[in-house]
């Protein structure tokens, strides 16, 4: 069995796992990336010189986190090869990820924000950074919502996150208000929250970075403005007004209780306060 007719029942037996589209097209990614390396070879020919000289020769450039991402699907695809007996050795199973540094993430502090809502100029705009910052959820998960999903008295909707799991999630009244002037202001029938201005069709996830890099370019700020820093604001807002980690994990639809604490450590700000109220 080659490499293609191996990733043929790897994609197969995924995609009835449940796996969603999205995690696939990355695992594809990947794949292609091993593929275009290795050539399309017998999968007992590949060895852990072969996986390492790879990492090393086209990886070298990449940050550790990325490196990780490619390393992780390298081990679970030989990992389900060695389980399913395709191979009798696992060529990936002394494969180890880089060591990350912690890093605090990212977030918008209140003059960012005002700056960013000041530089909207659509209902469009409005709404979608309103959105993202009140409720935290993934740009994935914002792409995929239909004006039906949507509860208007309870502000909330049901989204699906990753691993196909489904959370209630709540967006603020401001929020409320500006999806309602949006969707007012729409000329289409599309059933997507948020569309495409021309040829309206929805907004994929690509398209919404570039509305929210423009918003950041119209604010004129010096930072960089994209989706998943909306999320970081959000769970770092919680944080600050002092939100049980507990109810900031079930709104930002974290597994680990871990992730969250990584995504909200303490802001310079809010470390400040802390010390000047104790010392």
């Amino acid at each position: 069995m080659n490499i293609s007719e191996a990733w043929e029942v790897y994609y197969q037996d995924k995609k009835l796992e449940g796996f969603s589209p999205t995690t696939l097209k990355g695992y594809k990614i990947q794949l292609n990336l091993l593929l275009r390396y290795l050539g399309d070879i017998d999968i007992n020919e590949i060895t852990i010189f072969n996986l390492k000289q790879y990492l090393i020769e086209r990886g070298s450039h990449l940050k550790p986190s990325s490196l990780g991402v490619r390393i992780r699907f390298i081990r679970a695809f030989f990992r389900y090869l060695t389980d399913e007996g395709y191979i009798q050795k696992n060529p990936a199973s002394k494969l180890k990820e880089p060591r990350l540094g912690q890093r605090i993430p990212k977030s918008f502090n209140e003059e960012e924000l005002e700056l960013l809502r000041e530089g909207c100029k659509t209902e469009l705009e409005h709404a979608l950074i309103e959105v993202l910052f009140s409720s935290g959820m993934r740009a994935g998960e914002l792409h995929r919502l239909n004006i039906k999903n949507i509860n208007w008295e309870n502000r909330s909707c049901i989204v699906l996150g990753k691993g196909n799991k489904q959370r209630e999630i709540y967006f603020s009244q401001k929020a409320k208000i500006w999806l309602k002037w949006y969707i007012e202001s729409r000329n289409d029938n599309d059933p997507a929250l948020f569309v495409t201005q021309r040829n309206p069709h929805r907004l994929s996830i690509d398209m919404m970075r570039y509305v929210v890099k423009r918003i950041g370019r119209q604010a004129n700020l010096d930072i960089n403005v994209y989706n998943h820093r909306f999320r970081h604001s959000f769970a770092q807002y919680l944080v600050d007004k002092n939100c049980p980690l507990e109810a900031v994990q079930d709104q930002l639809g974290h597994v680990k209780l871990e992730t969250t604490k990584i995504y909200c450590q303490l802001s310079g700000q809010r470390r400040k306060q802390i010390h000047d109220r104790y010392f």
